[in-house]
């Protein structure tokens, strides 16, 4: 009990833990929706770890270039475009070769991180740094915030991302192109029967899903972490399928999903103090996702009967 309540205060307990907590939350949420959108087309794009790095490091490329406003649009459309085309092959493979998205997607993460490593060592590492790191992007380049007083700062990426899921929502229900994902995602035969090209939807959900990650990353960039670096990722891209997983079928539920993983996230660290190592937070996380999947599992059971 004494830990639990060390990881309650240390992640909600005050304006300072909270911020914490929002900060960690941000880049799950995102890249969780990155996650869900593929799978909802039956996809599993296990390579948002990559692609929200190179998403990241093309835009911290771009915003040191042209700081200032209109290089965090710039800089936001680059790591965007730079996520996008880091999918794109693994569903070309997927669509046109039957070639599984999960072992090109992995295989891509490495390709990724070493990529960006040598870059970030080489032609954008700044001089004046021993690390492997870029130059601090201006001020003029932040992410601005929609609230920062009291210790308690919230990130303008965060009302992206929570717009981004309530959007998503709705564009699974009420549009074409949503409904055309989803069947694929369901039945490609039967979708293919219905005159859905199921090649093409395949495609394009892994395209947009990695343009969603690099999204993830250019935020990563411009809100909190303001340069790139090798490592850049803690394993965002590879939490984010849990917070896709425990959200079901409800873009709706990657909110509540992508706070928790935050939550334990940050009052990880907290709950050291009590000789509780904090790897137990990865622990919790996978009995939730094996409680969800099984209680899914058993409903889908019951409809099937």
């Amino acid at each position: 009990m004494e830990a639990f309540q060390g990881l309650i205060k240390g992640s909600l307990g005050s304006p300072a833990a909270i911020a914490g907590t929002l900060r960690e939350t941000t880049p799950l949420l995102i890249a969780g929706i990155a996650v869900f959108f593929a799978l909802r087309a039956g996809l599993f794009n296990i390579g948002v770890e990559g692609q929200l790095t190179v998403g990241a490091c093309a835009c911290a490329f771009v915003v040191l270039k042209i700081p200032g406003p209109f290089g965090i649009v710039l800089g936001t459309i680059a790591g965007m475009v730079a996520g996008g085309l880091w999918a794109m092959p693994a569903g070309l493979i997927k669509a046109y070769r039957g070639g599984h998205e999960v072992i090109t997607t992995i295989m891509l993460n490495n390709v990724a991180g070493l990529f960006t490593l040598a870059l970030v060592s080489g032609p954008m590492k700044d001089p004046t740094q021993e690390g492997t790191t870029t130059a601090n992007i201006a001020e003029s380049s932040h992410l601005p915030a929609v609230y920062d007083q009291n210790s308690l700062t919230i990130s303008l990426a965060l009302v992206f991302g929570l717009v981004g899921a309530i959007y998503l929502a709705g564009w699974f229900k009420r549009t074409v192109a949503g409904y055309e994902v989803r069947a694929v995602g369901a039945n490609p035969t039967a979708a293919a029967v219905a005159g859905i090209s199921a090649k093409n939807v395949i495609v394009r959900a892994m395209t947009t899903s990695g343009m969603i990650a690099g999204f993830a990353g250019a935020m990563q960039v411009l809100a909190f972490e303001h340069r790139f670096y090798g490592g850049f990722s803690p394993g965002y891209g590879f939490d984010a399928l849990g917070v896709a997983l425990l959200a079901g079928q409800s873009a709706f539920g990657l909110i509540p999903s992508s706070l928790l993983f935050g939550i334990l996230a940050k009052g990880g660290t907290a709950i050291q103090i009590y000789g509780v190592p904090k790897g137990i937070t990865t622990v919790i996380l996978g009995v939730l996702i094996v409680v969800a999947a099984a209680i899914r599992y058993r409903k889908a059971k019951a409809v099937e009967s």
